[in-house]
């Protein structure tokens, strides 16, 4: 039988226990334990029966508002992941990249921690509690996310113990237990120690002269239980260990001490062997990993920063790691006393502890994927595809001169946007040029070429919202660096982020000034770019541009809000404008013309979109709604909902485009936004909305949609109770979104 990984909390003095249930699932096989865990459906909020009565009401007497109409926006989010988390079950995806599910997965509960559990519990402490469309307190918000977080942290730890670990060792790639070190393992180990860990390490004492030590918000920390007295006298029995960041979580143990394969050890493992070590002349009883989420929203006072936004950013960063305290993960076989005890130096309750099966912190496993070189266990990779007319151009302006380009990435290369930006810093003809930035980097291509282009004296003009998320200090570098080469600056509206994706060059041609315009869904950052899927708008249409222009106009300078020709842009037209065209839809299903609305984005939850939605459905259109994540719209009610699907897709690709199709009486209308269907975005952001106009492109967008629709793979169907379940297509029907997509537009010439 393979070998299992040890548990990283596991106690120097009683590793030769063994637990009776694992001794159970160790006689058991893989595949037995994998149809223990088909997942049961988890629904968004206990059902209440009388919630269903709103069935029996006739049309015209439902009100919109009823929460019983709505879901809640958390636990929504929760079960999105909770969707991400069963790709580690899919045998679909090489072992690797389930290992990585399970990391994305972890972090993506990390976040889901420290802003949005963190928020409920914020307006709880300060009295400010607020319920939703769905009506739930936040209290019970909180008291329902522990429920099924819990559930869902002890099934992600069950399927890295029982099913990834011994995948991953069936393929030679292994976690060794100290349990089972061989001598030769245990020397280099203690070598590597005391040579690696101990110079660096500083274990804390607790007593009157030395308190708790203030842990940063994930840092990975042990406490250790000691008896006895120390050199000065001092018996306290408690110590804390925090581990440096600087050192990393798994250590690869050299081949000349390994009988061949990837074998590693984690530093927990490391530390706990040799605890005693870090306490001479004390004896050490136990050792226990844990570690601290807290609140990580930034919280800027638009009314305090006066005029320096970027001052009043930096100040708040320094604080950030250091919130109020919102989760404890802890070893499970920490005595309670000393849970106990942790729980009341950070203020927490029960409910917001989590007791760990394994290594706090899987998001840290992804090393594996550099540390082993097994490209045999992972997506065998691609070329992304480039239309014929632009790679053969005699440049990126003569291309799009000539016709508009829609590029979907990954399957489509992002290299045209930074090769337009690239051509641009150096043409003599162009003479100035407008971007926003969102998420990029400071040293990516992107940011690259407008330094080149501000030091070649082009006028370059650069919005960059300081404010996206875990981003803002790479925000705040990237501005200095842009400020350093001659580029203008700004931050964007302080009450309202810059989310757009916009370039706009102005090129002279002749007499003239012609602009070409980027338009996009995604961030102009060349990683994501090969992990999302997103679409880019390659463009010099003159009323586009004109529109552009004005929108920079608004953004970088003071003016009342001008009129655009045929962007939609929040928080001004974009949100009304969708209504109308939903309700457009809702009048021609009523005069009995055909009428069907496909949305896709990455969440919903507006309550004015959802009721407009929902008046459609009730005139008999026909909708579909792809949304990855968040959805607080309830299908598949009658007499409200009945005519509405919902439908998320999770693979190999994070789904991030985000499209609006109406059928519009026979002349349908395509738009393609950075802008998901949320209040934030509709209402408190700058975005904006682009249409597809050219015939062909529109056709194409639409065929794309019908991928999603059809996918029978990776497709998660929402219930009216609030529960998402998996398609299931027939034996030799098949059909997957993503890898339709990769076989006609990857590395395909058109």
């Amino acid at each position: 039988m393979s070998e299992q990984p040890e548990k990283e909390n596991e106690v120097a003095q009683s590793s030769a226990s063994t637990n009776e249930d694992t001794a159970q699932n160790e006689a058991k096989t893989i595949e037995e334990i994998a149809e223990e865990l088909v997942l049961e459906p988890i629904p968004e909020q206990p059902i209440d029966p009388s919630r269903l009565a709103i069935e029996e009401r006739l049309p015209e007497d439902i009100d919109l508002s009823d929460p019983e109409l709505f879901f809640n926006r958390e636990l929504s989010h929760l079960q999105f992941n909770a969707r991400v988390l069963e790709q580690a079950m899919d045998e679909n995806h090489p072992v690797l990249n389930r290992l990585m599910f399970l990391c994305i997965f972890s972090s993506n509960m990390d976040e889901f921690f420290e802003i949005r559990v963190a928020g409920l519990k914020s307006q709880i402490e300060y009295g400010r509690e607020k319920n939703g469309p769905d009506g739930m307190h936040p209290r019970k918000v909180l008291q329902l996310i522990s429920d099924h977080a819990h559930k869902l942290v002890r099934r992600q730890y069950r399927i890295l113990n029982d099913i990834i670990f011994p995948k991953l060792a069936e393929e030679n790639i292994r976690f060794i237990r100290r349990s089972v070190w061989t001598e030769k393992q245990a020397a280099w180990v203690k070598r590597y120690f005391r040579d690696n860990v101990l110079p660096i390490i500083s274990p804390v004492g607790l007593d009157p002269a030395h308190p708790f030590p203030r842990l940063a918000n994930k840092t990975f920390n042990f406490v250790v239980e000691l008896e006895g007295r120390d050199a000065f006298g001092r018996e306290n029995g408690l110590a804390i260990v925090p581990a440096p960041s600087s050192l990393p979580r798994l250590v690869k143990l050299p081949d000349d001490v390994c009988e061949g394969g990837d074998n590693m050890v984690f530093l927990s493992s490391i530390i706990h062997a040799h605890a005693d070590q870090l306490f001479p002349g004390m004896t050490v009883k136990g050792c226990f990993q844990f570690r601290l989420t807290r609140n990580a929203d930034l919280e800027v006072d638009s009314d305090d920063i006066g005029l320096d936004l970027a001052g009043a950013l930096r100040t708040e960063l320094q604080s950030r790691h250091y919130g109020s305290s919102v989760r404890l993960e802890i070893a499970d076989n920490c005595p309670a006393h000393i849970v106990d005890a942790l729980l009341a130096q950070f203020d927490l309750a029960e409910q917001d502890l989590y007791c760990i099966d394994g290594p706090v912190n899987l998001s840290r496993l992804m090393a594996v994927l550099e540390l082993v070189d097994r490209s045999d266990l992972m997506y065998p990779p691609f070329s992304p595809g480039l239309p014929n007319k632009l790679a053969k151009s005699g440049g990126i302006f003569e291309a799009v001169r000539q016709r508009d380009y829609l590029l979907m990435h990954p399957f489509e290369s992002f290299s045209p946007v930074v090769d337009m930006l690239s051509e641009a810093a150096k043409d003599p003809h162009v003479i100035a040029i407008r971007q926003t930035l969102y998420r990029t980097g400071a040293r990516s291509p992107i940011a690259n070429a407008l330094v080149e282009a501000a030091r070649n004296g082009k006028e370059v003009t650069v919005v960059i919202e300081l404010r996206a998320r875990f981003d803002e200090a790479e925000n705040l570098a990237l501005a200095s660096r842009l400020q350093d080469a001659g580029a203008i600056v700004v931050y964007g509206v302080v009450r309202h982020k810059t989310h757009a994706k916009m370039i706009l060059i102005v090129r002279r041609e002749g007499p003239d000034l012609t602009r070409y315009v980027h338009l996009g869904t995604g961030n102009y950052h060349a990683g994501n770019a090969r992990l999302y899927t997103d679409y880019s708008f390659l463009t010099c249409d003159k009323e586009i541009g004109d529109d552009v222009h004005r929108v920079f106009q608004q953004l970088t300078g003071m003016s009342k809000e001008l009129k655009v020709k045929k962007l939609l842009h929040a928080p001004f037209t974009l949100r009304d404008r969708l209504l109308d065209m939903i309700n457009k839809e809702a009048e021609n299903a009523r005069n009995g013309d055909p009428a069907r609305i496909i949305i896709k984005v990455n969440s919903l939850t507006e309550q004015r979109l959802v009721q407009a939605l929902y008046k459609a459905s009730q005139a008999g259109v026909k909708i579909d709604l792809i949304i990855r994540g968040i959805c607080t719209l309830r299908p598949g009610i009658k007499g409200v909902s009945s005519n509405i699907r919902v439908r998320s897709i999770i693979g190999r690709f994070l789904e991030h485009t985000r499209v609006y199709y109406f059928y519009n009486n026979r002349v349908p209308m395509v738009y393609l936004s950075s802008a998901d269907g949320m209040d934030r975005n509709l209402n408190n952001r700058v975005e904006v909305a682009f249409p597809i106009q050219d015939f062909k492109l529109s056709r194409r967008v639409k065929k794309e949609l019908e991928y999603y629709l059809k996918d029978n793979t990776q497709s998660w169907l929402l219930q009216s109770d609030g529960s998402y379940q998996l398609a299931k297509p027939r034996k030799g029907e098949y059909r997957t979104a993503q890898r339709a997509l990769m076989n006609d537009l990857a590395d395909n010439s058109r």
